[in-house]
């Protein structure tokens, strides 16, 4: 029986007709993912489900998917898939990545345009029979300070574009080395020199607990006097009421949005403002970029149901389906010592080499250096998947090595990650036991045995007598249970580490009370995609 599909956001009909040149059944329905009651009675039938922004995919809605194989989003936002519900199911996630780069890059440049010329205000009084000539005395772009909060694939362009355009750009990123900086021609800054010298800042950076309200109240008013403030990349980077206050008060000169807090917009602190330019999130709202994402969706969905490869998948490595038998717990093994590393590490990481030790050494290495590389890069940003993660990690400079060799030690094989920044070298390695679960087996070059678990606490010490007591009870204090506590180090009187297994988030009250002990040097909560 032929797989089928259904698309229930708008796509073009050249994405409809790819499914059916290679002889998938579909539906093509572009107001059935408004209705979501209509849409949880139809979707058991499906095995792909091809989406837009319009479509919520819901953990309720997986529930009732028995038969979804996969979800493909034409775009790179899945916001509005519940990826971790997706996977419990065994759906599989796919984005297109790289389809409106340019799109939204374009856009928030044309956003700069209108708010430095206040073009929008202009445009309605002369329609309106007015001559205001006067009133709407506007700034040039050349030789204005661009700030740039975030310069990964489109930040990376907006900075193009604007040095093109004769501006002086700086850009914040602590993920952007020196010397990629140095080759676009931006100038690397930390976050308050930025807002102290730009005249114009806009932002790209996905929405995640480190960028959330990025642009509070407090880092609003260290802006300089007349900045205008650009936001096309995500809701809630921005406290839209404290900026609309600056507005007001004539600090801020004027801003450009194409994304809210809150979806669909229909009233927000920012509306109806004096040269607020307000578009409904049309970042990526233009004919090319729907036409690429349509066809990239379709035909990455099709190469699944038909023949089991994955491609920019968010939820699962891109290997064939062969390979996955096999490969599969060495793939999230890969992913978990990339996550460790990119979780403890927070400047700009220069090198990368990962070894692979016998077993490991005979597979699929692209895939295994994919999905470490992946693992390192979600930390900051979680929309980075197998396929973009090793080209934004090119284009920061980053330098990928890797080194293969026979079974050299007490296990059949095993994955060693070494990453190298300005300050500091960091390692990890794992092995996968015979019951295919992942085990952490060295850290730092101290040996250890650890399982992995969704939660778990990593800390540094000096090897003194008490860490345990103090661990036990502080986190018994906190009603935080242990499933598994491993140690290890050096040598005696050395450097220490221990690894626990959590059954729960870690509160930061627990990483406090820690500190106030002073045994530990490091303390580290992290999370892993069990």
């Amino acid at each position: 029986m032929a797989p089928k599909v259904l698309i229930s956001d708008s796509l073009s009909e050249a994405a409809v007709q790819i499914f059916r040149d290679r002889g998938i059944e579909v539906d093509f329905e572009p107001k059935l993912g408004k209705d979501k009651e209509k849409l949880a009675e139809v979707i058991g039938k499906y095995d792909g489900l091809a989406i837009r922004s319009a479509t919520k995919a819901t953990a309720a809605l997986i529930e009732k998917a028995d038969n979804l194989k996969v979800i493909g989003r034409a775009g790179i936002g899945t916001d509005n898939v519940d990826k971790e519900a997706a996977s419990k199911k065994g759906v599989i996630v796919m984005n297109t990545p790289f389809g409106n780069m340019i799109t939204t890059a374009e856009h928030a440049i044309a956003m700069m345009f209108a708010v430095a010329r206040q073009i929008p205000e202009a445009s309605a009084s002369t329609h309106a029979g007015k001559w205001e000539k006067s009133k709407f005395m506007g700034v040039e772009l050349t030789g204005k300070t661009l700030g740039v909060i975030g310069a990964g694939n489109i930040g990376g362009i907006v900075c193009d574009r604007a040095r093109g355009l004769k501006m002086k750009v700086v850009a914040f990123d602590p993920y952007l080395g020196e010397e990629k900086a140095d080759k676009m021609g931006v100038e690397k800054v930390e976050l308050e020199e930025l807002l102290k010298r730009a005249d114009f800042i806009t932002l790209h950076v996905p929405l995640t607990d480190g960028t959330r309200n990025i642009l509070s109240a407090e880092n609003l008013a260290k802006t300089k006097k007349g900045v205008r403030i650009i936001n096309c990349a995500r809701g809630g980077l921005v406290d839209e009421a404290a900026l609309a206050e600056l507005i007001k008060s004539g600090h801020v000169a004027g801003a450009g949005f194409d994304v809210f807090s809150e979806e669909p917009a229909t009233e927000n602190p920012l509306f109806g403002l004096p040269n607020v330019v307000c578009t409904p999130h049309l970042g990526a709202a233009t004919t090319e970029a729907q036409e690429n994402v349509a066809l990239q969706v379709a035909e990455q969905m099709a190469d699944y149901l038909l023949t089991g490869a994955v491609s920019n998948a968010l939820n699962t490595p891109s290997i064939t389906a062969e390979e996955a038998k096999v490969m599969g717990p060495w793939v999230k093994l890969a992913e978990h010592l990339g996550a460790f590393i990119g979780q403890l590490t927070d400047e700009p990481i220069e090198e990368v080499n990962i070894t692979y030790d016998g077993v490991a050494s005979e597979m699929n290495l692209s895939a295994l250096e994919c999905a470490a590389i992946a693992g390192i890069m979600q930390a900051s940003n979680p929309d980075v998947n197998m396929v973009s993660a090793p080209v934004i990690a090119k284009e920061r400079g980053v330098q990928i090595s890797k080194t293969t060799q026979d079974a050299a030690g007490v296990f059949d094989g095993y994955i060693k990650v070494d990453i190298k920044t300005a300050k500091r070298a960091r390692s990890i390695a794992g092995t996968v036991f015979s019951d295919g679960k992942p085990r952490f087996i060295q850290i730092k070059g101290i040996n250890i045995d650890a399982e992995v678990g969704e939660h778990m606490l990593y800390t540094t010490n000096d090897d003194v007598p008490g860490i345990i007591g103090a661990l036990g009870r502080i986190l018994g204090e906190h009603q935080v249970n242990i499933a598994n506590f491993t140690l290890g180090r050096a040598k005696t009187g050395g450097e220490a580490i221990a690894l626990l297994y959590v059954d729960g988030v870690i509160d930061p009250k627990v990483v406090e009370a820690l500190k106030s002990t002073s045994l530990f040097k490091q303390i580290k909560p992290l999370s892993f995609d069990a």
